[in-house]
């Protein structure tokens, strides 16, 4: 059986519409081509795991960002790896399903990203996130930020994250489409916090 977790379930669910039957597909894709592969929730976003990271996708306001963490090391038969893919593990866009390769060129690719894996291959010396450029630390927004202030909990836990678990919080909170929608994030998300508690404690393995 497929090693599914609920975490992808929900990240699937709260991305934009349009993202939805992308990223659907990307996780079938993968699931098919390798059952051994597992799910994790890594840097706010999916990833597919089989001895080391496989590859990962994750939802933006107008495309969804997929790939290979050894992009650098594999083949790219069909050529959807342009310089940046290349040098980026998750770096191929697409923003809408027409926008993806056919079922057989995807299972190909994961495959061979399994097949590295197994090898014990590294990953190439720009293609690991380490090499990446670093992403400024978020700007909390007002309301989140006047709310946070109003719990000396939360806002000591927020101040102790990492950029990137107050960035998971942050986006959260700006990807709510409604007001009444953003105010209850902001509120659950100030609760979590004066707990102690990341975006996706939920969702992590004990």
């Amino acid at each position: 059986m497929p090693k599914k977790i609920p975490a992808v379930d929900a990240y699937i669910e709260e991305a934009p519409a349009y993202a939805r039957p992308i990223l659907k597909r990307i996780r079938r894709v993968f699931h098919r081509a390798a059952p051994q592969i597992e799910e994790a929730i890594k840097w706010g976003a999916p990833h597919f795991v089989y001895e080391g990271i496989v590859g990962g996708m994750a939802a933006f306001k107008q495309h969804v960002s997929y790939g290979f963490w050894k992009a650098k090391a594999m083949q790219d038969p069909k050529g959807l790896f342009g310089g940046e893919a290349k040098a980026s593990p998750f770096a191929i866009k697409a923003s809408s399903t027409k926008d993806l390769p056919a079922d057989e060129v995807l299972i190909a690719y994961v495959r061979e990203a399994v097949a590295l894996n197994e090898a014990g291959v590294k990953a190439g010396p720009q293609s690991g996130r380490a090499r990446q450029k670093a992403r400024p630390a978020p700007r909390a927004p007002a309301d989140l930020m006047a709310a946070l202030k109003r719990s000396k909990a939360a806002l000591s836990t927020y101040q102790g994250f990492t950029p990137g678990r107050r960035r998971e919080y942050v986006e959260w909170v700006l990807d709510a489409k409604r007001a009444e929608t953003r105010s209850q994030r902001i509120a659950t998300a100030v609760e979590w916090m004066a707990e102690g508690k990341e975006r996706n404690w939920k969702y992590k393995r004990c």
